[in-house]
């Protein structure tokens, strides 16, 4: 296992060899003439299709990070601005919008740094194996022919010019393969650090993402909260308030008519009657859509349970929440469990759901997985980019995989603590 790490990682770092001599100095060198060209007005319109083609330069070397040596790189750059005008106005603007955002600039210095330290370090994880090659093939006579055209050959410290010489260049070799073995997989991670160090956002530019983001949240939530008030304000006037004022008047009614035709009198509080119970019910319904009773008395777990019950299609559910979240935290998640369920149920065409709900790290983990068909997106004013705002109210996130003919797998996380458990006797 660890001969085919190294032999890996050695064929990883010539294979970064061209990308970071080609792509890395073809690129900086471009971008670099073409900021120099912006007073001229030529690098207005040069320089925003250079500084993506250095971001997806950049985003390829964050993929291969990733998958090459587990070293996750976050991208850090802003957002283009909506609404962008067209023409030379709005070339000027985005000019000037990616030359503002610091990632641009970071990404310039990690050109420079990976046409050197980056080239030599990904050389460096090639070198060493198929170096200590060279000393068996030297051993099998290539040695002599080279010798005979031009001397001594030297390998590494050893001058080969005998076969005692040559015979003595294996053991040299396998210590470079030794050596190469162990030092190869490192290298490679080294090169990948190297360029984490310059492409992942500073802690600033980490903040201001977070700031912008919990800036849009909180607007989310704000016209999310509107737009409840105005639907509960609907409800109560088209429903409840309307029984109740139907019952107010046959309840006059009543009062006129109970001495003079007691019959039609007791057939107007049985209507009466009705009408409250039916307002009641809208009512608890309408609580019930707020704040669900049984998260209140009994929490996320029990809440999420019964929820399931009333799918029309069989969930499983597996909870494990050793102590319960805040009040804000759990009315969130179960608000998004309850749409993601919905949307399953409702467009998914699935026969079966499984929820699990557990708490591990300080993050709230939900999945919900369904049997159907497959192709959920976050679509823009979708169930699902819902969801994605209220979970951004609190910092978290949503995740979807959805490949056509299913299955689907929700993700979301919720960073939070849980209190301890109440002691039950």
């Amino acid at each position: 296992m660890k001969v085919r790490t190294a032999l890996l990682a050695c064929a990883r770092g010539l294979a970064l060899v061209p990308l970071t001599l080609a792509g890395s100095i073809t690129l900086f060198t471009l971008l670099v003439v073409s900021i120099c060209l912006i007073p001229l007005g030529v690098g207005v319109f040069t320089t925003p299709p250079l500084v993506r083609a250095v971001r997806a330069h950049a985003n390829r070397r964050r993929l291969l990070a990733a998958t090459w040596a587990d070293v996750p790189i976050q991208i850090p750059y802003r957002p283009l601005p909506a609404g962008r005008r067209s023409g030379v106005t709005g070339q000027v603007e985005l000019c000037a919008f990616l030359l503002k955002d610091p990632a641009t600039w970071r990404d310039l210095l990690w050109l420079l740094v990976d046409m050197v330290a980056g080239c030599i370090s990904a050389l460096l994880a090639f070198v060493f194996v198929p170096y200590g090659v060279e000393g068996f093939v030297m051993a099998a006579g290539v040695w002599k022919p080279i010798v005979d055209a031009s001397g001594t050959y030297w390998y590494a410290f050893l001058p080969i010019g005998s076969w005692g010489t040559a015979l003595l260049a294996v053991p040299l070799g396998v210590g470079f393969l030794c050596l190469g073995l162990v030092v190869s997989p490192l290298l490679l991670r080294g090169h990948f650090l190297l360029s984490r160090a310059l492409l992942d956002p500073t802690p600033h530019m980490a903040l201001e993402e977070r700031v912008q983001r919990l800036t849009q949240t909180r607007h989310d939530a704000v016209d999310t909260s509107a737009a409840e008030l105005r639907r509960i304000e609907r409800d109560l006037h088209d429903g409840a308030q309307a029984r109740l004022v139907a019952m107010g008047m046959s309840l006059g009614t009543v009062e006129a008519l109970i001495e003079k035709d007691p019959a039609k009198a007791k057939e107007l509080l049985a209507a009466a009657r009705t009408n409250s119970a039916q307002a009641l019910a809208e009512l608890r319904d309408l609580v019930r859509g707020i704040h669900p009773p049984v998260l209140a008395e009994r929490g996320l777990g029990d809440a999420v349970r019964a929820l399931a019950l009333r799918m029309p299609v069989p969930v499983e559910v597996d909870v494990d929440l050793p102590g319960r979240a805040d009040e804000p935290v759990e009315s969130a998640a179960y608000f998004a469990v309850s749409e993601v369920l919905t949307n399953a149920a409702k467009h998914a065409e699935a026969t079966r759901m499984w929820l699990d709900v557990h708490h591990e790290d300080g993050m709230l983990r939900i999945t919900v997985t369904d049997d159907g068909r497959g192709g959920a997106r976050i679509t823009p004013g979708g169930g699902l980019s819902g969801v994605e705002r209220r979970l951004g109210t609190f910092d978290g996130v949503l995740a979807v995989s959805s490949p056509g003919g299913g299955p689907t797998m929700v993700t979301m996380e919720i960073p939070c603590a849980l209190s301890a458990p109440e002691p039950t006797g």
